[in-house]
């Protein structure tokens, strides 16, 4: 039975066609049992496969590139970060009626990232900025700037005014529009990123983060990886965290001041957007998050003035 479609041009998928798939490109995995992963993901389809290993096929076109992205540049981060990441095992060809490439992944083990589920604040707060940091460490040298293929994740700020604007226009019944408008028009006057571009992972947030043993064991879904601002993973703070662990993930990161509050311009953009596409039909996992990212994002706002 296929899943239940995010976007309007989304892929049909299911078990069968995982089988097919495989039976017809990698026999010697044919036989391994496959299983739908119940998942929020907004790029690609769960299934797995065995034990150890997941199959990633791509919900639409933009998705399939970044699959391709993921391949070219994860075998080469992944040694330099002190966290797991998925690291691609083999690359699927369109076929048996999917029309976009797919892929094999080693299975990372744990759960989603939730409060109840990491037993430290603080040190979960510290794991998260060195892996930051050591990402943003690693040359980027030859590294994708930011574009369609990572949801523009990394470019200066003001290019998602237009965007973030017509969201708040379309969410004025449901949204306090006075105080989201102050917050980003706030954000706006904020100097940009004068710096290199860095290497960032772009969509920290709890569904991409795993906790294993009451602690943050990998980071998953590099699809919207690029160079560019850190501000774009620095947002994590107010998606992850409370106010006072908030506190620590900074000062463990080392955030200067203007980076600080573009990041959390970043993360309201990204909540305001996320809620006009969105619905609880399509993705209630996500509208849930990205309404709590934004009351995180508001009462911070209101604190710090």
């Amino acid at each position: 039975m296929p899943t239940r479609k995010m976007h309007a041009d989304e892929v049909d998928t299911d078990v069968a066609l995982v089988g097919r798939l495989l039976a017809a490109q990698f026999p010697e995995w044919a036989g391994l049992p496959i299983e739908p992963v119940p998942s929020p993901g907004t790029d690609n389809l769960l299934y797995r496969l065995g034990e150890d290993m997941v199959v990633r096929l791509p919900r639409t076109e933009r998705a399939s590139a970044t699959l391709q992205k993921e391949r070219r540049w994860l075998p080469s981060l992944a040694p330099l970060l002190p966290l797991a990441v998925p690291v691609p095992l083999a690359e699927g060809i369109p076929a048996e009626g999917y029309r976009l490439e797919w892929s094999v992944y080693r299975w990372l083990q744990g759960e989603d990232a939730t409060v109840g589920r990491v037993t430290d604040q603080n040190r979960w707060a510290t794991d998260l900025a060195q892996f930051v940091a050591a990402l943003q460490r690693i040359d980027p040298t030859g590294g994708p700037a930011p574009g369609e293929h990572n949801a523009f994740r990394g470019v200066p700020l003001a290019t998602r005014d237009a965007r973030t604007r017509a969201a708040i226009v379309s969410l004025r019944d449901a949204i306090d529009v006075g105080a989201v408008t102050t917050v980003w028009e706030a954000a706006l006057q904020l100097p940009e990123w004068e710096h290199a571009s860095v290497w960032i992972h772009g969509d920290l947030d709890s569904r991409n983060l795993l906790v294993r043993e009451g602690r943050v064991s990998a980071v998953i879904d590099f699809g919207c990886l690029g160079v560019g601002d850190p501000a774009s993973d620095v947002m994590v703070a107010w998606k992850v965290f409370s106010a006072d662990t908030r506190v620590g993930f900074r000062t463990a990161l080392s955030v200067d001041e203007s980076t600080w509050a573009r990041a959390r311009g970043w993360a309201l953009s990204q909540a305001l957007i996320a809620l006009s596409y969105y619905t609880r039909e399509t993705n209630p996992v996500l509208v849930r998050e990205a309404q709590r990212w934004m009351a995180e994002v508001l009462a911070d706002h209101a604190s710090a003035g």
